[in-house]
């Protein structure tokens, strides 16, 4: 039912109560205040990056433990028995949550923000590469629901716009985060990942006024379900809303009792994820042809002799799905995409 969206009315609808809403804004002040945007978020920047990776992906069925994921987040360590794309859905998330923090004066809730976001959350996931980072052209089912959500291509484009306006002109940084975790999943806009996306994308707000992050360590995986079922069949809000009250008040819990005379991190990065985003970076950046020939030269200079072959075969697929709705994914600009 498109109306779930067209009626609410930014400013004048509120998914969250006047008093909630002022109890989050106590719980969730920080000392960085009135600093640049994402600077509390970059103080904690190591812990947030393992807890929302694991827990964020632990709400898709992931069976990565805490310890497993902080081995591979901090070390580049696959825990064994475990299926790659476990592994590479955390990688996702920390390359997303990155994004969201180093750009965080940046992103918002426009479209090139949420398409790449969800490029980088479902890279290497989807049967159709080509559908990372771009709206659905096609219908989509839901698990275990009888929802059925908006099939034409068109309306969804529509429909996508005016949540993100709406989003954006959302007076309250915590109503923003509800009404994205609400609205999102229930447009269904790219052709998976999109609880993922909406989990991440209620970070914006709070990351950017230098509240406590939501992290959503140790929300029940079926409370969770519920309360998004809630919203596919029903319409009703109020499950979630008390999923979203107890994973804030939790989070703010385990965040605001860390000092904040912590080092920033330099978390280390996966051999090749790092190197594969410096040769497209030059690629672009120097506008020069992503031919083999071009790509050889980076590579003497990134890579083994052994790993050349297949080193250049990645950099040149890259290349080939390189669009404006994934380019964030190598940390370029739209404008340097654009001038390439």
């Amino acid at each position: 039912q498109r109306s779930l969206l067209e009626e609410y009315e930014p400013g004048v609808t509120f998914y969250l109560s006047e008093s909630l809403r002022s109890q989050f804004h106590e719980m969730g002040r920080t000392p960085a205040g009135e600093r640049p945007a994402g600077t509390y978020a970059r103080e904690i920047l190591n812990r947030l990056l393992i807890d929302l990776s694991w827990s964020s992906s632990r709400l898709e069925g992931n069976t990565y433990n805490r310890l497993d994921t902080e081995n591979l987040i901090e070390f580049g360590q696959a825990a064994e028995g475990k299926g790659i794309q476990e592994t590479q859905m955390i990688l996702n998330h920390k390359s997303a949550i990155e994004m969201l923090i180093e750009e965080a004066d940046q992103v918002g809730f426009n479209p090139f923000t949420f398409q790449n976001l969800h490029a980088t959350l479902s890279e290497n996931l989807l049967h159709d590469e080509d559908a990372c980072g771009r709206l659905r052209r096609r219908p989509v089912d839901i698990s275990g629901s009888v929802f059925h959500p908006l099939a034409m291509p068109q309306v969804l484009e529509d429909c996508f716009r005016m949540l993100l306006q709406k989003a954006s002109a959302i007076p309250d940084p915590f109503e923003q985060a509800f009404f994205v975790m609400v609205q999102l999943p229930y447009l269904q806009p790219f052709e998976d990942v999109n609880k993922r996306v909406s989990r991440l994308g209620a970070n914006i707000p709070l990351i950017q006024n230098n509240l406590c992050p939501l992290s959503f360590i140790d929300v029940p995986e079926q409370s969770y379900i519920d309360g998004t079922l809630g919203v596919y069949e029903f319409n009703q809000i109020d499950l979630l809303r008390d999923v979203f009250i107890w994973a804030y008040e939790r989070s703010c819990q385990r965040y605001l009792a860390i000092t904040q005379t912590m080092a920033e991190p330099d978390p280390l990065r996966i051999r090749y994820r790092e190197t594969l985003i410096q040769a497209v970076q030059a690629i672009v950046r120097g506008r020069k042809l992503p031919s083999t020939r071009n790509i050889l030269r980076l590579a003497d200079e990134l890579v083994s002799k052994n790993d050349q072959e297949v080193f250049v075969k990645m950099v040149l697929d890259a290349l080939q799905r390189l669009h404006e709705g994934s380019v964030a994914r190598y940390r370029l600009k739209l404008a340097e995409f654009q001038s390439w």
